[in-house]
């Protein structure tokens, strides 16, 4: 009896005990230490069980995706975009790594957009396979992909956008491992700014720089040997930014930069590091966040700005004191400009005669001037103001 015993503990260790749990699913950064493939981040997500869905198509037909982690009706709504620009990949790799781990049963809703330039991925390339850098197209929305984005910044009403980025070690200025920095356009609310850049500071910093990494605030000219900040030379107020259109779209958020001189399991860890900070901001200021996107975008009144930022003042022909009452499209140009209003949520009213008229009191006003008035650095289309509404 005990030598049929010990022949049959001698055949056990021979075969494979199953699993008392699927694996995880892994990218193919993960397995390979290479960047993701396009196949593999299909089959990755299709692995990870998470909801899907399809928000737009590229030029070259390939899909851009939304995934969600959570449920879709809780209060708090974050979104990651990731690698808007193709040759950046790190942002991308961390948010598919993150979204797994994330909790499925949450009062906040996370979403990712893991690939947010699929044809610039596959051709390694900043822009889109039409040559547009997507970050420069977040108010023109000439895009499939700017225009995905704005459907889902208009539908869910994100209350944190990270948005994900890379940069060169070509200028003095980029001196860091991990660069940060909030929305500066000087009409975003103050609530929503102030915590953008307590997001910034208070949370992405520690939290890069206890991973040990240096950080500083993006676009810094560094003096190379004291290390001393000189001027800023980047991320100014352009409302056609990510990190800017979300702060009039009334998100607090910011943009991430992680230096491509690191090996890509360095990149990738920082911005999982970057996540990391994210996500403690969430938990801890969850009741300010709500109040401050609250009363963004609650009907507001005071002066409108087409200059300056919140470390530059504007000039005096760029304040605009006393707004219009709203806006005046003829009929050819409400047709020519209806799909890019609707998909930045602005509401119009019908006028005799096929005119409209776009009314500042509503919750789009932070953006309306920068897509209506002549003034503005790059709008729309130039519409007449009005007085009365």
């Amino acid at each position: 009896m005990r030598g049929l015993i010990a022949l049959l503990a001698a055949v056990s260790l021979l075969v494979p005990v199953p699993a008392l749990a699927a694996a995880e699913p892994r990218t193919g950064f993960e397995k390979t230490g290479k960047w993701t493939t396009e196949a593999e981040e299909q089959a990755y997500l299709r692995a990870t069980g998470l909801p899907v869905s399809q928000i737009g198509v590229t030029a070259q037909g390939r899909p851009i995706q939304l995934v969600r982690v959570g449920t879709p009706s809780a209060r708090t709504v974050v979104l990651f975009i990731c690698s808007q620009h193709g040759d950046e990949p790190a942002g991308r790799e961390a948010c598919l790594i993150r979204m797994r781990s994330l909790p499925r049963s949450s009062s906040v809703t996370y979403l990712f957009v893991p690939n947010a330039n699929p044809d610039g991925r596959v051709a390694d390339t900043r822009g889109n396979s039409q040559g547009i850098d997507i970050n420069r197209d977040h108010l023109l929305l000439r895009s499939a992909e700017g225009r995905a984005m704005a459907a889902v910044i208009r539908d869910w009403k994100p209350d944190v956008i990270h948005d994900l980025h890379e940069f060169g070690p070509s200028a003095p200025y980029y001196v860091k491992d991990f660069l940060w920095l909030w929305p500066r356009n000087l009409n975003v609310a103050d609530g929503v700014h102030s915590l953008s850049e307590t997001l910034s500071r208070s949370y992405i910093r520690p939290s890069v720089e206890a991973g040990g990494r240096t950080s500083g605030v993006y676009g810094i000219h560094v003096d190379p040997v004291t290390g001393e900040p000189i001027r800023q030379v980047a991320g100014d107020h352009q409302e056609r930014i990510l990190r800017n259109t979300s702060g009039l779209k009334h998100s607090t958020g910011l943009l991430v930069e992680t230096n491509v001189d690191g090996t890509p399991a360095y990149r990738v860890e920082s911005q999982l590091l970057g996540l990391d900070g994210t996500q403690a901001y969430v938990r801890e200021r969850r009741a300010e966040i709500e109040a401050a996107t609250a009363a963004s975008r609650a009907v507001r009144s005071g002066p409108v700005y087409f200059g300056g930022a919140d470390n530059q003042p504007p000039a005096p022909e760029d304040v605009l004191t006393t707004p219009p009452c709203g806006y005046v499209l003829t009929g050819a140009q409400y047709v020519e400009a209806r799909d890019e209003l609707a998909l930045h949520g602005v509401k119009s009213q019908y006028l005799r005669g096929g005119d409209r008229i776009v009314p500042m009191k509503q919750e789009a006003r932070p953006l309306i001037p920068l897509l209506l008035d002549g003034h503005a650095d790059e709008p729309l289309l130039k519409a007449r103001r009005v007085a009365q509404c």
